[in-house]
Formats: C-alpha cells, sequence, structure tokens
C-alpha cells in the first residue's frame, strides 16, 4: 500500500480535553505485590492531585536507582488503583535487579500524549518528595508509553534551572512515529475492512465515516466487533471452515493492509474504539486522517477497490492539533537507549527508522541507540533483553561514551540468563526510506 504526504499543519492548538479538577490525592498505602517481584519489596499505592494513581515498589536491595514508567494503551477505560500493577509485573526483572520503579494510570483514561507526560512525571516528582531524590532516575516507556516518554523527555528532561531530572531515556517497542504518523494505517484498515465486509458501520446502522471510530452514543462493545469480523472473515474458525467468500475478503483484507490475520480484531478495535476516544473526544469530531490520495495495492482487484473505497481528507486543525500533543521534534539532552522486536506485531521497527530521522534532522543523534530483537512479541519481550539495555544505558552515563548496538548481545550472554533470552540482531537497513511508516509488524 503506498501512502500519501501528510497534509500541511496549517494551524496550532491544544488537544481538546475536559478539565481535570485537582482533589485530595489518595494516601499512599501498602499493597500486596506481583509474585514476580524480589521478596522483601515493599509496595506502596496512592493517588495524586490530578487523579491518577500509581505504584511505588521498593526492592529491598535497592541500588539507589529509579525508573519511572510510562505505561502503553492508551488505555479508554477509567483508571482502577490497581492498574499499574500489570506493568510492574511485566518489568519485575527492573525491580529483581534492585531499582525502584514508579508507575502512573494517568489522571484519565483515553488519548493525550502530553497528559500522560505530565503525569508520568509527577510521578517522579512523587518519589523524590517520599524517599529523596535517588542517584540516578532512568525513563522509560513501552509501546505507546514510548511515545508518552519521548514526550517528556522533551519537556521534563531539565528543570527550569538546567539541572537533569532524568538521566537517561530506555523505550521498548516505543510506538515513536510521532501522533499524525502513528495511526494512518488503522484508518486505512477501516476503509479497507468496510469495502469488503460492508458491516462497520452496517447496513441496518446510521451511516456515519469509519475515520469517526463510532459514533459517541454507540452501544457497540468489543465482542460486537468480533462477531461482525467473523462473520465476514471467518477469522475465528479454521481456515478450512471458512467459506470461498470469507476466505477471499480475509485475503484482500490482509494483503491490502499488511495486518497479520492474528492481529486483524486488535487493530480494528483501536481503529473503532480508540479512534472514537481521539476524534469525538479529543478532537472535538474533526478528522486527522487522509486517504484521499492513497492507491492500494495487493487485493484481487485493485481497481474495484480504489473505485469504490470510502475516501477522507485530514482536517488541518485535527492535524495541528494532534501534532502539537503526540508528534515529536527530536530536541532530546539525555542518552537514549530503544529497544524494539523486528517482528513487532503491533508496532512497526519502521517506527524506530522513523524516529532517529526526526532525532538526527534535531542535530541529536549522537544521544540515540537503537537495537534490535529478533523477536515477534510487542507487549513483553525478554527479561536479559531489558536488563541488558538498562546496564548498556547505565554505562552509557557512567562512562560518556555510547554503547554499539553489537555489544549488546554479547553483553546479554555475559549475563548467563536463561537459554534463548538473548535475543539481540543487528539493526536493518531503513525499514521506510519514503518516510510511510508502512504496516505493523
Amino acid at each position: 500500500m503506498r501512502k500519501a504526504a501528510a497534509p500541511a499543519i496549517l494551524t496550532l492548538a491544544v488537544l481538546a480535553a475536559p478539565a481535570v479538577a485537582a482533589q485530595e490525592p489518595a494516601p499512599l498505602q501498602p499493597i500486596a505485590c506481583p509474585d514476580s517481584v524480589s521478596a522483601g519489596t515493599l509496595c506502596l499505592s496512592g493517588q495524586d492531585e490530578n487523579g491518577a494513581w500509581y505504584v511505588i515498589a521498593m526492592p529491598a536491595n535497592w541500588n539507589r536507582r529509579l525508573v519511572v514508567h510510562a505505561h502503553g494503551g492508551p488505555r479508554t477505560g477509567t483508571p482502577e488503583a490497581a492498574d499499574p500493577l500489570e506493568d510492574l509485573d511485566r518489568f519485575a526483572v527492573m525491580v529483581r535487579a534492585g531499582y525502584a520503579w514508579i508507575g502512573s494510570t494517568y489522571r484519565r483514561g483515553g488519548y493525550g500524549v502530553r497528559m500522560a507526560a505530565e503525569d508520568t512525571d509527577n510521578s517522579r516528582q512523587v518519589f523524590w518528595a517520599q524517599f529523596g531524590r535517588p542517584e540516578r532516575t532512568i525513563l522509560h516507556g513501552q509501546s505507546w508509553g514510548g511515545n508518552v516518554a519521548a514526550k517528556a523527555a522533551e519537556l521534563y528532561a531539565l528543570d527550569i534551572d538546567g539541572q537533569r531530572n532524568y538521566d537517561g531515556v530506555l523505550m521498548t517497542n516505543g510506538l515513536l512515529f510521532g501522533g499524525t504518523r502513528a495511526y494512518g494505517f488503522r484508518a486505512d484498515l477501516r476503509a479497507v475492512y468496510n469495502f469488503y465486509c460492508r458491516n462497520h458501520p452496517g447496513p441496518d446502522e446510521t451511516p456515519y465515516p469509519v475515520w469517526q471510530g463510532l459514533p459517541l452514543d454507540s452501544d457497540l462493545s468489543r465482542a460486537d466487533l468480533r462477531r461482525r469480523v467473523e462473520a465476514c472473515t471467518g477469522i475465528d474458525r479454521p481456515a478450512a471452515r471458512r467459506t470461498s467468500e470469507q476466505a477471499s475478503r480475509l485475503k484482500d483484507i490482509l494483503a491490502v493492509t499488511g495486518v497479520a490475520e492474528a492481529q486483524l480484531v486488535a487493530h480494528l478495535s483501536w481503529a473503532t474504539f480508540l479512534f472514537q476516544d481521539l476524534v469525538q473526544r479529543r478532537l472535538g469530531g474533526r478528522n486527522p486522517f487522509d486517504n484521499s490520495q492513497t492507491v492500494y495495492v495487493g487485493s484481487s482487484d485493485d481497481a474495484a477497490l480504489n473505485a469504490g473505497v470510502e475516501r477522507f481528507r485530514a482536517d488541518p486543525q485535527a492535524v495541528a492539533q494532534l501534532a502539537y500533543d503526540a508528534d515529536l521534534s527530536g530536541l532530546i539532552v539525555l542518552p537514549t537507549v530503544t529497544m524494539h522486536a523486528l517482528y513487532d506485531p503491533t508496532v512497526a521497527f519502521a517506527a524506530e527508522t522513523a524516529y532517529a530521522r526526526t532525532v538526527e534532522q534535531a542535530g541529536r543523534g549522537h544521544l540515540l541507540v537503537q537495537v534490535a530483537t529478533d523477536e515477534a512479541d510487542h507487549s513483553r519481550l525478554t527479561d536479559a533483553g531489558y536488563i541488558t539495555s538498562l546496564k548498556a544505558l547505565e554505562a552509557w552515563i557512567d562512562t560518556g561514551v555510547a554503547p554499539h548496538p553489537h555489544v549488546f548481545q554479547p553483553a546479554c550472554l555475559a549475563l548467563n540468563p536463561p537459554a534463548g533470552q538473548c535475543r539481540f540482531v543487528p539493526v536493518p537497513s531503513p525499514v521506510s526510506p519514503s518516510g510511510d511508516p508502512g504496516p505493523p509488524g
């Protein structure tokens, strides 16, 4: 699929969001830790003045280092106090290695990179106020949290006197395209899917443009959406049990969009429920997506597809608002390491190419080291990979010498992890030299 150039950004506005009133923060309370952290770890839960819940993990063997974690998503539900425990469990290897850890839910569900970046930095301040300033503070972002951490690194790396709030940044499987480039393939997916399936929206529903995600008053559930995809494509049954029509539709959808079969429902869910939040609640109903000039290729009949697919043109104000909130400048000031699975099915490795280009254009390429693994997962990579990357970042901070990507695999093996934990491979040539994010995975 070949994408048209992004529309010009003509105006600048803050991403719309309802104001969140300050509130009395919930007191810090001990809670049960996940079994995955080391014995003797103290876990605490609290809520900041903006309503964001956070969890702190303090290992008994604290090394005077702190990891401030930015979670992925965005999660569209109302934040709950226990939500950060899932992230703590996923990155418990850092706590077992002696690092203190804090993760925030953010003050509300839904899209908002600047909001999430502020709440992430607020969690750092909470920790410092409670335990004092550590010897070192590392900012970590995973998935969409990579976008959040990258934005936080641009906004909060230094205090007003130019002193460091953080010492380094680690991003893993980060969504580093920037907001205006990260979601176009899902808008394409909605358009292509409905060309073949005609059931999202269905013929018995009030029509709406697919870039809206869903009308605000829709009661469609994720289970309902899955049933629609199954009816059209047979996605939940063995290939031998699909009708010829279902098999043909599924083949064309996957071929044109580049989405993997196993990820089709997940990406459609994001293009439904996340788009509903992003467009309807944050952008005032304006459209940030554009396929007006896109030429879709790879189907059994490209001419019919391009003639009949729903077309839409981006609203410049929506693009400007989204860019202000979520695009990245590349103006980093701290040593930054990114680790990304080559076969990530959710965020394409091309995100790394995009981010490298952004940082280089800002003249900060010397502050960025990018490494790849040969994994095919998104939400969790190997524990040894995380620790190797974290230790490489720490050595960079200590010595002032950036690590070469080739040293990560031998450094990982030197940790003597279980077999198969060290998966570092050479970083490939730019995945998408045209600047197109490309299909996921």
